[in-house]
């Protein structure tokens, strides 16, 4: 009797443990600080620039501060499309052009892929190079529209 609880206790624990690594959170990439401006609000950002730095988003993040954000920068101009996948907090996104003009903001709600089946997709209404993640209505409360400039460094 003992071996069969044994038996039935390892097999619990080891689909409990195939099902964690989807759930579970990863070791992010290193990213970079940065100042930004949108218009004339001064931001902090983190940069992602590489594919990695790309996928891992802000995904596993609990909070984020109300001037916060990360910025994504592509190699060239194109239909950008974003998700939520591990996101747990509501956001913001702005998608800028090549030459740092916003060009689209949607809002982006909080996903957790282990219960959700199908994402949500949010794709810019044009070629974009660049996507900004801030706190969710933070381009409405700044009052930031389409046309907004960019500006940052690296």
């Amino acid at each position: 009797m003992l071996h069969l609880k044994f038996i039935v206790a390892t097999l619990l624990i080891s689909a409990l443990s195939a099902a964690a690594p989807a759930q579970a959170e990863t070791t992010p990439p290193r990213f970079k600080k940065a100042q930004a401006l949108v218009d004339k609000k001064k931001i902090s950002i983190v940069l992602a620039e590489t594919d990695a730095q790309h996928e891992h988003g802000l995904m596993f993040r609990k909070k984020l501060g109300s001037d916060e954000g990360m910025l994504f920068v592509f190699e060239s101009e194109g239909i950008r499309t974003f998700w939520m996948k591990n996101t747990l907090i509501d956001l913001s996104i702005g998608y800028f052009d090549k030459s740092k003009k916003l060009i689209d903001i949607q809002e982006m709600k909080a996903m957790n892929s282990v219960l959700e089946k199908d994402l949500p997709t949010y794709p810019s209404k044009s070629p974009a190079m660049y996507a900004l993640e801030m706190p969710t209505g933070w381009f409405k409360k700044n009052k930031i529209k389409e046309g907004a400039q960019l500006r940052y460094s690296r």
